[in-house]
């Protein structure tokens, strides 16, 4: 009840409450004061002036005193809280004067608002200047697609239109928003597409027929809820390569002459001939096969795209194709339906080929297929989207056949198709359009363009070698998904003592890029930026001695976590990565740690995490970092310091102790 009244009212009725108790009391006492002199004989008459004249004085003293401390606490303490409260509650800073009687409490709420305000102020910037920052991306994004090439298509579940560029409404006439899709694409290539998508292709590649029978290419993938289309139009097919052709049947002309000469011994003369005839063949199907594999569509596909619909064998390796997928899986479809009608349940897989190359292979139980079924099969269009190209054209178009084999009671399709290297695997696109509004001299940690790496050495002497180096990019405080990896070839043997530690084997360098060829790509990569290391002066001091040999000399500016730890931790905490990473909630997988990658994830993670609290410290701008750093020369070197990386070098053993 008394909660909802005002605190000024609720300080007037403790004050008349204490006034009406302090009446009370005097007429209490004023009683008292009759009944003993009563007592004791005296008149009333004679006491009643004096008893009236005392309660009056008593009285209005009393009340004129509690009035007056009601005035002055209501004058300065109830009022200011008042209006203090109803400060803070609109986040205005109060009058210092109004509530000067509070002691410290004005001023500590008058800072609080201010701060407040400036938090406020700060926040509504960073909203506007995020807004803005959208603004430009989206219309910069807008104007790339607008002009992209290809035609870019965006659908909802339903395969309604949610957005398109001009390409596509160019390539599809008519296209407009909120309208299905296959009103201008016939469905047949689109659903294969989606049961491709389905299957688990991250995206995959298609050709289609539009309502007007105009043939397309694209590529498709999941956005969302819905699908996002890029659309070309389809290259115009090269003629096909006569003069190679004309060479074939030449050389098949004038060899099959010879063969029906064979009634006996074989004349030198003859047998020449027939060996330069071959021969000739031999040079012109090579020729033959090269064109055909230079024509080959430039489409990748993954062998789950490929093999959608279809029963996939186990445990089947992760290999990328140079295929059309929606042709290629069509055919493969077509030719697992055929099987089956035919009783038998064949089930797709891999068999290596040369190098370059794997055979997709269609195998069951059984008797091989006859040739000539198999022929009758290809001729027929195995998409019914595109009913104009048969098997057998869709095998021309990638330069490969496909022919039938068997043993021990299995019977398999081949199908030989080009590898793709799995490093073209579609990563998105790597974008900050913000970067254009920073300037490129700021040097906040939050703006910084940073490079966080790590290396695998075989040991940890001056004399030791990088056995593989990573890094990963940084810009504005997010990472970017710019990475670089590689094995260096460190021109010896590694000790199994390091081998134990990270993993990496002689055999496993081989074949990689020597040191100065690993590091100048690492120097390309990390040109420019800040490089971010746990133990910096371990890593540095490899890539810096390097420099004569490379010619890569790293002069770029360096941040090691391991001080950034010290200033939020302190000196006397441990400083390991491990410590780090745990005391951040930051896990790193096993398999991943003291690989090169693995661990420089990790340290990313820890320098972004960082940043607000060294932020929060005061610490705001690179060289605040490196002068804070300095403070801590006893628990690590300055990486920024070539002396320090010199001698550094010296005592790996005690740096890679907190690594």
């Amino acid at each position: 009840m008394l909660g909802a009244l005002s605190l000024r009212l609720r300080v007037l009725l403790m004050f008349a409450g204490l006034a009406a108790g302090a009446m009370a009391l005097l007429m209490a006492a004023l009683g008292l004061a009759h009944a003993r002199l009563a007592a004791q004989g005296v008149e009333p008459a004679q006491m009643l002036d004096g008893l009236i004249l005392a309660g009056l004085v008593a009285g209005f003293g009393m009340l004129g005193g509690i009035t007056g401390l009601w005035y002055l606490f209501d004058r300065h303490m109830a009022r200011p809280i008042e209006t203090l409260a109803g400060s803070l509650r609109t986040g205005q800073a109060p009058d210092l004067t109004e509530t000067r009687h509070l002691a410290d409490l004005g001023p500590a709420a008058r800072e609080a608002a201010q701060a407040r305000a400036a938090s406020a102020k700060a926040l509504a910037e960073a909203i506007q200047d995020h807004a803005a920052d959208l603004a430009r991306e989206k219309a910069a994004l807008e104007s790339i697609l607008a002009d992209f090439g290809a035609g870019a298509v965006i659908t909802d579940r339903q395969g309604r239109v949610l957005f398109y560029n001009a390409s596509a409404a160019r390539l599809l006439p008519g296209l407009a928003l909120d309208r299905p899709l296959d009103r201008h694409l016939r469905r047949g290539a689109l659903d294969a597409a989606e049961a491709r998508l389905d299957a688990g292709a991250a995206a995959t590649d298609l050709i289609c027929l539009t309502a007007e029978g105009a043939r397309l290419s694209g590529r498709m993938r999941r956005v969302d809820d819905g699908t996002l289309l890029i659309l070309r139009d389809r290259p115009a097919e090269r003629p096909a390569p006569r003069g190679t052709l004309e060479m074939l049947r030449r050389h098949a002309a004038t060899l099959v002459p010879m063969l029906d000469a064979l009634d006996g011994p074989i004349p030198p003369d003859l047998a020449r001939a027939i060996r330069d005839e071959g021969q000739g063949l031999a040079l012109a199907t090579r020729q033959l096969s090269e064109i055909l594999a230079g024509d080959a569509p430039g489409g990748v596909a993954g062998l789950d795209e490929l093999g959608a619909g279809i029963a996939l064998m186990p445990d089947l390796p992760r290999l990328r194709f140079q295929a059309e997928a929606g042709p290629v899986n069509a055919l493969l479809r077509d030719l697992d339906a055929r099987l089956r009608a035919m009783g038998l349940t064949p089930s797709l897989g891999v068999q290596p080929a040369e190098a370059g190359e794997a055979g997709l292979i269609l195998e069951w139980q059984g008797a091989p297929l006859g040739m000539d079924m198999l022929e009758g099969w290809l001729a027929e269009a195995p998409d019914p989207g595109q009913p104009d190209l048969s098997g057998a054209e869709i095998l021309a178009s990638h330069g490969t056949g496909i022919w039938p084999e068997g043993g021990q009671g299995l019977a398999r399709l081949v199908l030989p198709l080009r590898l793709a290297d799995l490093r073209d695997e579609d990563s998105g696109v790597t974008y900050d359009f913000a970067l254009a509004t920073r300037g490129v001299a700021s040097s906040r940690l939050s703006d910084l363009t940073c490079v966080v790496f790590d290396t695998e050495t075989t040991g940890l002497t001056d004399n030791d070698r990088i056995v593989q180096i990573a890094g990963l990019r940084i810009a504005r405080g997010r990472l970017t998904g710019e990475r670089f990896e590689t094995l260096v070839h460190p021109g010896r043997p590694i000790p199994p003592a390091s081998t134990a530690i990270h993993g990496i084997t002689d055999a496993m360098v081989a074949d990689a890029p020597d040191m100065s060829t690993a590091l100048t790509a690492f120097h390309h990569f990390a040109e420019g930026a800040v490089l971010i290391a746990h133990n910096a002066p371990f890593d540095m001091g490899f890539l810096r001695r390097a420099a004569p040999e490379t010619g890569a000399h790293f002069d770029n500016r360096v941040l090691d976590t391991v001080l950034l730890s010290a200033m939020v931790w302190g000196q006397s905490a441990t400083h390991s990565l491990d410590a780090l990473t745990e005391r951040l909630g930051i896990t790193i997988p096993p398999e991943d740690r003291h690989t090169a990658m693995g661990d420089a994830i990790a340290t990313a993670e820890a320098f972004l995490r960082l940043i607000p609290a060294l932020e929060a410290k005061g610490i705001e701008r690179f060289e605040q970092a490196v002068a804070e750093g300095r403070r801590y020369r006893r628990l690590i070197g300055d990486a920024n310091s070539p002396a320090t990386l010199e001698a550094a070098g010296r005592d790996q053993a005690d740096c890679r102790s907190t690594s």
